[in-house]
């Protein structure tokens, strides 16, 4: 009968201490890109209330696209998924984009 190493039970505790240790540092790391997101949005807020203001539309396709292609080159040479990195990518513009439409019908009342 095999069983299952899913939980920490019958493991090796210097196996246990290590997958602590990895467990910890992705914990510090989703920290870290939280608060990186929340700094993003801030400043995308920022830019959604300029052009409301000087009624710029909300989304940018040009800037959009040297976006998509920048972090794709980022993310090769990080050995990350260029396809994973543009799906994130357009997940977060798509997100920006339903602001700063809030921050325009907000500020021009429409």
């Amino acid at each position: 009968m095999t069983t299952s190493n899913t939980g920490t039970g019958d493991v090796d505790p210097a196996v246990r201490q290590e997958l602590e240790r990895l467990r910890d540092s992705i914990d510090n790391i989703d920290a870290a890109v939280v608060h990186m997101l929340a700094e993003r949005f801030k400043a995308t807020q920022q830019v959604g209330r300029l052009k409301a203001v000087h009624q710029l539309p909300p989304a940018d396709p040009a800037r959009e696209a040297r976006q998509i292609d920048r972090l794709r080159r980022l993310a090769e040479n990080a050995k990350l998924d260029p396809a994973f990195a543009e799906k994130f990518l357009n997940f977060i513009i798509a997100e920006v984009i339903r602001h700063h439409e809030r921050i325009a019908e907000d500020t021009n009342g429409s």
